[in-house]
């Protein structure tokens, strides 16, 4: 039933994600909001939604976090772990956001797969940013979380560019 409700909650924030990205504009890679500070550019943004969810899952299920060989966690800095927008990877293209989308929904529904319903409720993990000994289906939900954050994001961002977005394009209507 958990493997269920998660592989929902991923297919649903993807399609939703994925029908947002169709609506950026290219010209509009580099724009970022003009006020306030730490601003992700839209492509930077467009990276981030990309490896949000099923990178972060692989790190919960196999302990790799996307770290460079001989490299560990407790090696970086707090700076390191959650850095300043402008040390940000961005996307090159449109279309390159959209193939990495693809990919890490494809690497999350894989990694969700691989794992038993009891699993998911008994398998205890913790996350580099918090300690706390949560189930991993729960962790996986958290992940699910975060793309859904950022998607919501990026209708903001579409919408004080000015596209023509409106709350069914954020809900999935």
């Amino acid at each position: 039933m958990l493997k269920e409700m998660i592989h929902g909650a991923i297919e649903y924030n993807y399609g939703v994600a994925e029908r947002l990205l169709a609506k950026v504009d290219p010209a509009t890679l580099d724009w970022k909001p003009a006020t306030g500070t730490n601003w992700m550019s839209t492509r930077q943004l467009l990276m981030h939604i990309t490896n949000s969810c099923g990178a972060s899952i692989k790190g919960f299920v196999t302990g790799d976090w996307g770290l460079p060989e001989g490299m560990d966690l407790s090696d970086l800095a707090p700076d390191d772990m959650l850095p300043a927008a402008e040390k940000l990877p961005a996307v090159e293209n449109i279309a390159q956001a959209q193939q990495l989308l693809a990919e890490d929904k494809a690497l999350a529904l894989e990694l969700l797969h691989s794992l038993s319903e009891e699993e998911l409720t008994t398998r205890i993990a913790t996350a580099p940013w918090d300690t706390m000994e949560l189930p991993i289906g729960q962790r996986m939900l958290q992940m699910v979380d975060h793309l859904k954050q950022h998607k919501g994001q990026l209708y903001y961002y579409l919408k004080l560019q000015g596209q023509p977005v409106n709350t069914g394009d954020l809900w999935g209507a």
